[in-house]
C-alpha cells in the first residue's frame, strides 16, 4: 500500500472517535410505551490512517440473524493499528423485531421500505430517520448482510445494481458464487443510499432465526474481502479458487397444488429445462404434482416448510447467459471450496483469518 494521510474523527451520535480508537456506543432510535429509550448499539473502529468509511450492517429484519455472527466475528478480527479508514458496525439494526423475533416492526412496517426516513414518521419512519442520518450518510460505501425469509434459505449471494460501477465492483470482491443484478427498490437502504452516490452490496445466505456455519463463513470472509479491495486492509495472495458468475435474470417456481412438498435438489444444484425438481402430495402420497424447471439455471433458494398452498414460491432458480457445464464447473469449484472450509478453524471463529 501507498503512503497514506491521517485519518480524523468520527461523530456519532453526539459521541467522537478519534483515530486509532475503537468505541461501543448508544443511538437512541425510538422509545418503549413505557417511555424508556431503545438504543441501536453501534461499533466505530476508526484506523490511523485515511481510507473509506464502511458501514457493515446486520438483521434490518429482525428475524435474520446471521449477519450478527458475521459482524461478530469481523469485529474481533480487526485490528485498527492495520486498518485504513473506518469500520461502522451494527449487529442489529431493526431492534424492535430482533426483541420479537419478527421481520417487521410492531406495526408491521418493513424498516428496509422506509429510508430515508422522516423525523415526524411512524416508528419506521423515525427508526429510519435517524440511522440515515447519523450513521448511513457519513459512510462511503456499505455491506448489508440479509438472510431469506422465515421458512427459506438462500445460497450465498450478491444482490447489487450493477450499473453502479463501485457496487459492482464490490459485488465481484466478495466472492459469493453468485452476484444477481437486482434493481433498486423504494425506500431500501440500497435505494436510497445509492441515491446520494454511497455504493451498497446485499449479501443473501441462509434462512431465518438460524446460525449456520457456510452463511457466516462466506460472509465473514466476503467482507475481509471487500475491505482488502477497498485498501482498508493489506492484500492477500491468496486467490479465489473460483470467480463469481453474474446472473441475467431470477425467477421463482410456485407450487401447482396444495400439498406435502417434498424438494429433489439442494441450494447450489444445477437444474435442466423439464427436471423435475419437487413433487407435491397428499398426505398419503395417492396424488403427486411434479414441480418442473422452467429453464436451465441454479437453485439460489427454496422453501424448507414441508406444506404449501398453491400459488406458494417454492424454487428460486438463477439463469445464466454462460454455457451450462461452464455454470456448473464453477459450482463445483464453490462446493469444494465449502468442503474446504468444513474443516477450517474459521467454522466457529476460531482462529485466525486467511482468506
Amino acid at each position: 500500500m501507498g503512503r497514506a494521510k491521517k485519518n480524523k474523527a468520527i461523530e456519532i451520535g453526539g459521541e467522537t472517535v478519534n483515530p486509532g480508537d475503537r468505541l461501543s456506543l448508544e443511538l437512541e432510535i425510538a422509545k418503549l410505551y413505557t417511555h424508556a429509550p431503545l438504543n441501536v448499539s453501534i461499533e466505530v473502529l476508526n484506523g490511523k490512517l485515511s481510507g473509506p468509511t464502511l458501514l457493515i450492517c446486520a438483521a434490518i429484519h429482525g428475524d435474520e440473524l446471521n449477519g450478527i455472527e458475521i459482524v461478530r466475528q469481523i469485529m474481533a478480527r480487526t485490528d485498527t493499528k492495520k486498518l485504513r479508514g473506518t469500520i461502522i458496525a451494527i449487529p442489529v439494526v431493526n431492534v424492535f423485531g430482533f426483541i420479537h423475533k419478527s421481520r417487521y416492526l410492531p406495526d408491521r412496517r418493513d424498516l428496509n421500505r422506509s429510508f430515508p426516513g422522516s423525523e415526524r414518521g411512524s416508528i419506521a419512519g423515525r427508526m429510519a430517520y435517524q440511522l440515515f442520518n447519523e450513521v448511513i450518510s457519513q459512510c462511503t460505501h456499505v455491506i448489508d448482510l440479509h438472510t431469506a425469509a422465515i421458512h427459506r434459505t438462500n445460497l450465498p449471494q450478491i444482490r447489487a445494481n450493477l450499473e453502479n460501477q463501485e457496487a459492482a465492483a464490490m459485488a465481484t470482491a466478495f466472492g459469493a458464487p453468485v452476484v444477481v443484478d437486482a434493481a433498486l427498490r423504494e425506500g431500501s437502504l440500497r435505494a436510497e443510499a445509492e441515491r446520494i452516490e454511497i455504493p451498497v452490496i446485499t449479501y443473501e445466505a441462509g434462512e431465518a432465526l438460524r446460525f449456520e456455519p457456510y452463511a457466516i463463513n462466506a460472509g465473514v470472509r466476503g467482507c475481509i474481502r471487500v475491505m482488502r479491495h477497498l485498501g482498508m486492509l493489506r492484500q492477500s495472495r491468496r486467490k479465489l479458487p473460483y470467480k463469481p458468475v453474474t446472473a441475467r435474470a431470477t425467477r421463482w417456481v410456485r407450487a401447482d397444488a396444495d400439498g406435502i412438498f417434498r424438494s429433489h435438489i439442494a441450494l447450489g444444484e444445477m437444474v435442466s429445462k423439464q427436471q423435475v425438481i419437487g413433487i407435491i402430495s397428499d398426505p398419503a402420497g395417492s396424488q403427486e404434482v411434479e414441480v418442473i424447471a422452467p429453464q436451465s439455471g441454479i437453485l439460489i433458494g427454496q422453501q424448507t416448510l414441508p406444506v404449501v398452498n398453491e400459488g406458494d414460491a417454492v424454487f428460486h432458480i438463477a439463469f445464466f447467459s454462460q454455457p451450462d457445464d461452464l455454470i456448473e464447473q464453477h459450482m463445483e469449484d464453490y462446493r469444494d471450496q465449502v468442503k474446504d472450509d468444513q474443516d477450517d478453524e474459521l467454522k466457529w471463529g476460531i482462529g485466525t483469518l486467511s482468506t
